[in-house]
């Protein structure tokens, strides 16, 4: 199971604001260039989004279902993308004083990705869990910050 965690210099509700954007997902999650609401209450349970890989002319779409959500500081994800299968991606988010500690904890579920699980695809979902809480820390923290009174 790939965990990776890093810290957030903002409050976890403007994490939670990033996340609960599907619109934002193309900005931070490292492989889909956009993604699209397919229902209109993202992040509630059951509720999917699709998003699109590109690489070069070739594109390809899948989708991401929410299975468990406690807003504001958890997020549990499946995305299924055809060729490969399905993955859990579970986003915990812990308040560190001012800021948030962010976990992600991934791992393939059905499908090709599950049987050829492996030490090397191990450590290949850390290098892409490196990047993309890199690429979310970037995006909420460049996000003007909201005043307190006006937090969910």
């Amino acid at each position: 199971m790939a965990v990776r965690h890093r810290l957030i210099r903002r409050a976890p509700f403007a994490v939670w604001a990033v996340l609960a954007d599907p619109t934002q997902y193309g900005r931070w999650v490292v492989g889909p260039s956009e993604s699209v609401p397919l229902d209109e209450d993202w992040p509630a349970i059951g509720s999917r989004l699709r998003y699109t890989l590109r690489l070069g002319p070739w594109s390809a779409e899948g989708t991401t279902t929410v299975r468990h959500l406690e807003p504001g500081t958890e997020l549990e994800l499946e995305a299924s993308f055809k060729p490969l299968g399905t993955a859990r991606i579970f986003l915990q988010l812990r308040p560190w004083g001012e800021e948030t500690l962010i976990i992600c904890d991934e791992h393939p579920l059905r499908g090709l990705s599950g049987a050829l699980h492996n030490p090397l695809s191990e450590a290949a979902l850390q290098i892409r869990h490196r990047g993309m809480l890199a690429r979310l820390a970037t995006v909420v923290e460049e996000t003007p910050e909201v005043s307190t009174s006006k937090r969910p």
